[in-house]
């Protein structure tokens, strides 16, 4: 004898839900876990930034916990920021004594393309508490600059009028 089941129309969209929702949390919730490969292939996670501009710098913060400065690699080639570095693991425990192991180790790597033009060779970074944070001079072509608005009449234009 035949077994009947009832067929449910949103059963099948339940999973794609699901694979969406997966989708989304690796993007935006766990952008570490993006796997990507650098100029030489070796597998590394994205790096996520926060990039802001003030009136006179670009500031990028990225935050690094694990990662000592001096294994932090910041190079600037024309308007193209690259950040990248690696965090080691720990010794401790084997690994086949873990109960969880939800921290992330290994290579990063980004790179941004700034929207500014900058002074690369007037960049700061500073290290500190598992952030760095870079200030990047804007080039004086970037900056914004205000023009004063003057009472009177306007200078004749020149040329063909319709």
């Amino acid at each position: 004898m035949a077994n009947l089941v009832r067929w449910d129309p949103f059963g099948e969209m339940w999973s794609l839900r699901q694979a969406m929702d997966r989708l989304f949390e690796d993007a935006w919730v766990r952008p570490w876990g993006v796997r990507r490969s650098d100029e030489d292939g070796t597998p590394t996670r994205s790096l996520a930034l926060d990039l802001y501009e003030t009136g006179d710098n670009l500031v990028v913060t990225a935050a690094v916990p694990g990662v000592r400065p001096e294994d932090i690699d910041i190079t600037i080639q024309g308007d193209v920021l690259t950040i990248k570095g690696e965090t080691q693991t720990e010794k401790d425990a084997a690994e086949e004594h873990y109960h969880l192991r939800q921290r992330r180790y290994g290579r990063f790597y980004r790179q941004v393309e700034l929207p500014k033009s900058v002074k690369s060779d007037a960049a700061e970074a500073h290290f500190e508490n598992g952030l760095v944070r870079l200030t990047l001079p804007k080039a004086e072509d970037a900056k914004e600059r205000k023009i004063p608005v003057t009472a009177g009449s306007a200078p004749q234009i020149s040329g063909n009028s319709r």
